[in-house]
């Protein structure tokens, strides 16, 4: 089983039973975040060490291809020193290095392969993170949308027992009625104290004064006789004024028309 194999079990495993216990989404969801980025830190260590692998292959490659050229000089020399014999141990050994650098080049080839697998792997892992990132912000988003309607759901229900409105109206008739007290209260002081005389013919002069406002605007819309007729005045007080003179003047003038008879 790979590496990234593993890490993808490991992972479903920890989102899985996160799911059955967490109740908080924003919480398992960062917790699932957390996972994954441990999971990531851990592959990238692995990968890290495919790599030195690769390199040291390489290198040992290498190596091996500059043993034998070195081998071969060393064979063409004994050849110009004119011992055969010399020479071809040399070739001999060079042989061997050839040998090392065929295999290392194929171990070299296999694990650069490797490693270009599991790097696009770290980098599908990384993105996939990413992408997980972003829907965390979306899904934790929308469970507080969520969460916000049902609190708004429980307290319509509560709002449809009809108890507290109940509640309210009957404060609003004890209220009403407070303020009809308070008026007929008012009301039955102002008629207790002072001159209730005085008040009684105050009323009648308001209530003439309407009758006689009707009367000329029956007129106006001819409904009725037009009349000149001016307010009707209360017999004026003991004392008063020119009321009083006026009567006492036609009395004087109809005795001298008498008298000239």
């Amino acid at each position: 089983m790979g590496i990234f194999q593993r890490l993808g079990t490991l992972i479903k495993s920890n989102i899985n039973d996160l799911i059955s216990k967490a109740e908080d989404p924003e919480k398992m969801l960062s917790q699932v975040l957390v996972e994954m980025k441990n999971q990531l830190v851990e592959a990238k260590k692995q990968v890290a060490v495919a790599i030195g692998d690769e390199k040291r292959l390489k290198k040992q490659w290498d190596d091996q291809i500059q043993q034998s050229k070195e081998w071969e000089r060393k064979a063409m020399m004994a050849v110009h020193a004119g011992d055969d014999a010399l020479a071809k141990e040399a070739l001999v050994r060079q042989k061997e290095h050839e040998d090392l650098t065929a295999q290392f080049e194929q171990q070299w080839h296999l694990q650069k392969d490797a490693v270009e697998k599991l790097k696009d792997q770290l980098r599908t892992l990384n993105n996939k993170i990413e992408e997980a990132k972003r829907k965390k912000n979306i899904l934790v988003a929308r469970a507080k949308r969520a969460e916000a309607q049902k609190t708004i759901q429980a307290t319509m229900a509560g709002l449809s027992d009809t108890s507290a409105f109940d509640t309210f109206d009957r404060m609003a008739e004890k209220v009403e009625q407070i303020e009809a007290e308070a008026e007929a209260g008012v009301e039955l002081a102002g008629e207790m104290t002072g001159d209730t005389l005085q008040s009684r013919f105050k009323e009648l002069e308001n209530t003439g004064g309407a009758d006689l406002a009707l009367a000329e605007l029956k007129a106006k819309m001819g409904l009725g006789p037009a009349t000149s007729a001016t307010r009707k005045e209360l017999p004026a007080k003991e004392g008063g004024g020119e009321s009083e003179s006026k009567p006492k003047e036609a009395l004087s003038a109809k005795g001298h028309g008498r008298e000239d008879e």
